[in-house]
């Protein structure tokens, strides 16, 4: 039974066998692993993982592929979640949890934000990305791939490319060149955050006119003192300053309230 891929559901389909073979290399599962695959589609991954597994959770919201997936593997080797995986309770799921798949790309930052709360839950990641997006997540400051995604993530993730995947390792070929990524989240004393919320606040003012000083973006958040307190030129630009510097700024800031 063939199975055209959905536009709306962001469907691209890997079918190169080799690029299939490093990634379950790179990911090298183990029996007794808890993992779950975001997206098995038509099981490209979903079939050698299986053959190294116990068994394997998955998170699919197309009912077509819902439907092969329960025709073709029985349910204790295979446990199906339908629905949304930005909707998905993951804690519903045994930890440690290992996290594997092809993301959608349409919703690729979104979803790893949401898996950015369950990061104590979770031992590692192992995701399909378009390459722009995993070079950004990897990024270091004062480079042009450097934004409020690197920042957002590095604070809770150790994180490094893989492997680059082609178009045309896919059916269909998207139009944007594909990388694996490991993600890896940090140990709780590691993280140097403690109000999420202000340090999300204050890196999205700062990236939000990439352009422009810091003296201008956190006008709102900091004056002239705060910044000589704090060490930080504020002349310098969002992009210039390592998380280590947001880190500070946000933990002075709540420090300060």
């Amino acid at each position: 039974m063939s199975h055209k891929a959905r536009k709306r559901f962001g469907q691209n389909f890997l079918v190169d066998e080799q690029i299939i073979a490093d990634i379950i290399r790179a990911i090298r599962p183990e029996p007794a692993d808890n993992m779950v695959e975001i997206g098995p589609g038509l099981g490209a991954l979903t079939r050698p993982l299986l053959k190294k597994l116990n068994h394997l959770h998955v998170v699919e919201i197309d009912r077509d592929i819902i439907a092969r997936l329960e025709n073709d593997y029985p349910k204790d080797k295979l446990v199906i979640h339908a629905g949304d995986a930005l909707k998905f309770d993951f804690a519903t799921l045994p930890a440690p949890l290992r996290v594997v798949g092809n993301l959608p790309y349409n919703i690729s930052s979104p979803l790893l934000f949401h898996f950015a709360g369950y990061a104590d839950r979770i031992s590692d990641m192992h995701f399909m990305l378009q390459n722009e997006v995993v070079e950004r997540m990897v990024a270091e400051p004062s480079t042009p791939e450097y934004g409020r995604l690197s920042v957002m993530l590095q604070y809770r993730f150790h994180m490094e490319k893989l492997l680059d995947v082609p178009p045309q390792s896919f059916r269909p070929a998207p139009k944007v060149d594909s990388a694996i990524v490991r993600m890896i989240p940090l140990p709780a004393s590691e993280v140097s955050v403690r109000n999420e919320k202000l340090f999300a606040e204050v890196v999205a003012a700062a990236f939000g006119q990439r352009r422009k000083t810091l003296r201008n973006t956190l006008r709102a958040y900091l004056d002239e003192a705060d910044f000589e307190k704090l060490g930080i030129d504020a002349q310098l630009r969002a992009e210039n300053l390592g998380v280590r510097e947001f880190s500070r700024v946000a933990n002075y800031l709540g420090e300060r309230a």
